[in-house]
């Protein structure tokens, strides 16, 4: 394969329409074709690729003969291990999967199984470590200005769920449960930043505030909008996540601090550009990391700024740019996959388990090398 790329998008929703912005801006890749069933969102998606062939089902997209050469899927969560199931039987193309990979822990080793046979590059979406005050945070970490990493926290205040097609992420059932959908993201950074496994996880979560007036089919959401979940790692680390979604007034949106014998490094992450109210606040909050050493104490703060057309083609940061780029070049230059399918379906089993955690009250224990829990 030369230096282009003709992209197959399986949903263009919300997130689907990102993918195509952040796509528009890599010389090469190109849109052919999308699967995407509800007109609304069609018509939103012939503005951004006016030339691409919409169709209904992913069936009648496979069946065209329209020589597509990779795929996205960028449906609703409970779709996600039908369609690569489905994609990994009828083509050998590469495949990018928004998390989560899947949503029920029965799929998981079907999922694994399938992807192992696959023989083109399968990358699972994990946006956040992609954006560029997270990658510095990274880069800080494995360059030793903390020293060994011991403690790890994961801060999410921010607003509560938007409303998506037909309404399928006010559900558990659809969604795997809010630390599914909400925060496989976060301890996929667990597991990078800590280069560890999970052997351990806790949660106590609450739904206090969000979606109780909300009604769908006479039934009210389930899913919850704050937690706190504490993860135990094998090497004998331990992290923490802290999230709540009735704090949209905050002026960061992402908080990471890593402490080590020598210093404690944090990752401020403003959200979303277009929620933030320019006109009362002035300039949208910069991303920063910042250093604090314990000797010689003084913070050391790094501004991290993103370039203005990657703010303006998402709301992550610029991370699903980055992240296609390497999805690109993993197609075209045989480069690596930075997100298996692996580190996807273990991301998910930690999320499954913090949401049984929370059910039953008790800890709950990882098993079978991070694939499954007790």
């Amino acid at each position: 394969m030369g230096n282009s790329v003709r992209y197959g998008i399986l949903g263009c929703g919300m997130m689907g329409q990102e993918h195509l912005r952040n796509l528009a801006l890599i010389d090469g890749a190109q849109v052919v074709a999308i699967t995407e069933p509800n007109q609304d969102m069609q018509k939103r998606c012939a503005e951004l690729v006016p030339n691409a062939q919409f169709f209904d089902t992913l069936e009648d997209m496979l069946d065209a003969d329209l020589g597509l050469e990779a795929l996205v899927i960028a449906t609703p969560n409970y779709q996600h291990a039908d369609q690569l199931l489905a994609l990994f039987e009828r083509t050998t193309l590469p495949i990018l999967v928004e998390k989560p990979v899947v949503s029920d822990i029965a799929q998981v080793a079907q999922i694994r199984e399938a992807a192992a046979k696959h023989p083109a590059p399968v990358w699972v979406a994990m946006e956040y470590r992609y954006m560029p005050p997270v990658a510095q945070f990274r880069k800080q970490l494995l360059d030793g200005d903390i020293g060994p990493l011991k403690m790890l926290n994961i801060r999410e205040h921010r607003f509560p769920f938007l409303e998506k097609v037909n309404d399928w992420n006010r559900f558990n059932h659809q969604t795997g449960g809010t630390l599914v959908e909400k925060c496989c993201h976060f301890f996929d950074l667990m597991r990078l930043l800590m280069q560890g496994e999970v052997k351990r996880v806790y949660a106590s979560t609450g739904q206090d505030c969000n979606h109780l007036e909300e009604r769908y089919d006479g039934e009210t959401p389930d899913i919850i909008d704050n937690a706190f979940v504490v993860v135990d790692f094998e090497n004998g680390q331990r992290a923490c996540l802290d999230l709540n979604m009735f704090a949209e007034g905050s002026r960061y949106q992402e908080e990471i601090c890593a402490i080590g014998p020598q210093a404690k490094l944090e990752c401020f992450v403003p959200g979303p550009g277009r929620f933030w109210p320019t006109e009362t606040l002035g300039a949208a909050p910069i991303p920063k990391v910042v250093l604090s050493p314990r000797d010689p104490k003084g913070p050391i703060e790094s501004d991290i700024p993103v370039d203005p057309a990657l703010l303006d083609a998402g709301d992550h940061n610029g991370s699903t740019f980055y992240q296609h780029l390497g999805f690109f070049k993993a197609i075209t230059e045989n480069a690596p996959v930075d997100v298996t399918v692996e580190d996807g379906l273990k991301a998910v089993v930690i999320g499954l388990a913090a949401q049984h955690s929370a059910q039953t009250g008790q800890a709950v224990t990882i098993t079978d090398s991070g694939y499954a829990f007790a």
